[in-house]
């Protein structure tokens, strides 16, 4: 399935935050739109593709095609309309849920998006960037996996990440999650590592800590709230975190990236 940047022209980019519902369960748009989700989840149906979306993933739906949709969590994304080339029509593989791996550009793509509010030529031409990059990202995440077919997917860690996903921002037991799948921490963290070159420790970070910079540029909360809702100790063990991986500390983040 190859992509190539269509001669794409944007109709609609609104940004929602902590939406509770949609209006209508029910759309069937005259254009290509996205729901690029940044916070929450969503469950979506696509003709006979349904499923549940959040921070990482990209729901696309074609012109002239129902679309049911149903907020799970509140709901913070992008609605991005656009018109493309008619070859996308026919690239079934570009339509459902795409997601993307590279949860810290992402991120980047998502604070550049919230800063152009402007429909000037140039803001426009920015966006239309990022919403190929976007699609760009997907290809070449896609690519790599295809051009490594000896590598075997371990059902086992793709559940774990699964559940690490829809539990990260709680209190979680890595031992307990080991000893769910009849491994020991040793054996569990090996594995997670080899399947997605990272341990569950970093995953979990990667995640909490997107959550984090999501909250100091959108918030004024305390670092002891936005701790508390991403799932660390307390302000003190975050901004710890924060300043050993981000390179920052959370207050000067905060004061580079407010927009």
């Amino acid at each position: 399935m190859a992509y190539r940047d269509p001669a794409l022209k944007l109709l609609s980019h609104v940004y929602w935050h902590q939406k509770k519902e949609f209006m209508f369960e029910r759309d069937d748009y005259p254009c290509w739109t996205l729901f690029a989700v940044e916070e929450g989840s969503f469950f979506y149906e696509i003709r006979t593709e349904q499923g549940e979306a959040r921070f990482g993933d990209l729901v696309l739906c074609p012109p002239r095609t129902v679309f049911r949709r149903k907020t799970i969590e509140p709901l913070t994304f992008h609605f991005i309309q656009f018109i493309g080339e008619s070859h996308l029509e026919h690239e079934a593989a570009w339509k459902g849920k795409l997601s993307v791996q590279d949860l810290p550009r992402l991120t980047s793509s998502y604070r550049y998006l919230r800063s152009m509010q402007g429909w000037d030529e140039e803001s426009t031409q920015h966006k239309l960037h990022l919403v190929n990059d976007l699609f760009r990202i997907v290809q070449m995440e896609n690519l790599i996996k295809e051009s490594s077919p000896a590598t075997i997917i371990d059902g086992d860690m793709d559940q774990a990440r699964g559940f690490l996903t829809d539990h990260a921002f709680g209190n979680l037991s890595m031992l307990e999650l080991a000893t769910s799948l009849g491994l020991t921490p040793v054996q569990f963290t090996r594995r997670f590592r080899k399947a997605f070159a990272q341990t569950p420790t970093e995953f979990i970070n990667d995640l909490r800590l997107t959550r984090a910079k999501h909250l100091l540029e959108n918030t004024t909360f305390t670092l002891d709230m936005i701790a508390a809702q991403c799932g660390y100790e307390n302000g003190f063990y975050l901004s710890r975190v924060f300043t050993q991986k981000i390179g920052k500390a959370p207050s000067l983040y905060r004061s580079m990236h407010r927009v």
